[in-house]
């Protein structure tokens, strides 16, 4: 039996009925557990209006006579989906094909006015990314990443992953525990903690090879993971003192994983602790042009003599 036609069976099936488990469900199909599961969650997303019981003897329940609500936007919620679709263009964000096919929806669903004020709304405003000469309000041409989807689709199964990464000439593998899936600045970052090395590590998207699971036997637990990265956020080996000034300058633009604690209720100075990798040369390059942004209104309390050096070339470079 196809899936389709196996899906309202069984919807005919539940519809019949006050009550039904997973286990009846599994005996009248012959079907396995995982896809009874499956089926039923299917049918809600269709609409059937159902109830899950629980305890022992639990199972789900058919609310009959009930009529779900039509879907009905505001005028406000309308303008606020499209400027969403407008403002992200270009992003390369994964899901290209359902962000069309939803926009194309929602489109169907309003009146002409509604459709003209959008129209309006796409010529006079611009976001970067914006080609003010192609206003059609469905372009959404921007191409994600073609492992990103993989990716996200591999993470909210495990987030216990075994990746391939193509570093110059070589490919490395390595295990990692997925902490975050970064977006910054039009790049796909992954943040993992590396169980080799026991130590954070960021890994630019475009450099994956292959994601997998890891199934092994041996994974370090979540707990286990978060208390090894406290105990090394210990080793901070940059503290700073920020003014009104830097603070101003920190809430423009600050690298990943950095924040600040503020030392009065005004918000006007705070602290900024935390730990440089100074073998990582793209780290130090970042870390110097980040600083110099900031402004002469910090105080340095603990620094690295390689960003130190890195800071004193950069500014006797600007006074030759």
């Amino acid at each position: 039996m196809k899936k389709v036609e196996r899906i309202n069976t069984i919807m005919r099936y539940i519809n019949n009925r006050a009550h039904f488990t997973i286990s009846e469900i599994m005996l009248e199909f012959n079907i396995s557990r995982s896809t009874a599961i499956r089926d039923i969650r299917e049918i809600e997303t269709i609409g059937m209006p159902l109830v899950a019981e629980v305890g022992r003897e639990g199972g789900y329940s058919v609310l009959h006579n009930s009529v779900l609500p039509a879907v009905r936007f505001t005028d406000n919620e309308i303008k606020a989906l499209f400027i969403a679709f407008m403002a992200t263009r270009n992003q390369q964000l994964p899901y290209l094909k359902s962000r069309q096919s939803l926009a194309e929806k929602l489109l169907g669903l309003i009146s002409e006015n509604q459709q003209d004020d959008l129209v309006l709304l796409n010529r006079i405003l611009l976001f970067e990314g914006t080609n003010p000469h192609n206003p059609d309000l469905l372009d959404l041409s921007d191409l994600p990443d073609p492992v990103i989807e993989k990716l996200i689709q591999t993470l909210l199964i495990d987030r216990y992953l075994i990746i391939s990464v193509k570093e110059g000439k070589l490919i490395k593998t390595y295990t990692i525990y997925l902490l975050y899936l970064h977006h910054k600045k039009g790049n796909w970052l992954i943040e993992g903690f590396d169980a080799g090395e026991e130590k954070n590590r960021i890994f630019p998207v475009s450099h994956l090879i292959d994601i997998k699971s890891d199934e092994g036997k041996n994974r370090i637990s979540k707990k286990e993971i978060l208390k090894k990265l406290s105990e090394r956020s210990k080793e901070n080996n940059l503290v700073l003192e920020l003014g009104p000034k830097a603070i101003a300058q920190f809430k423009k633009y600050h690298p990943l994983k950095l924040s600040i604690s503020y030392t009065n209720p005004y918000q006007t100075t705070a602290v900024l602790e935390t730990f440089i990798n100074t073998e990582n040369q793209e780290d130090l390059v970042e870390i110097t042009n980040w600083l110099l942004f900031l402004g002469g209104d910090i105080t340095i309390r603990e620094i690295p003599e390689e960003v130190l050096k890195g800071i004193q070339e950069r500014v006797s470079v600007y006074c030759i």
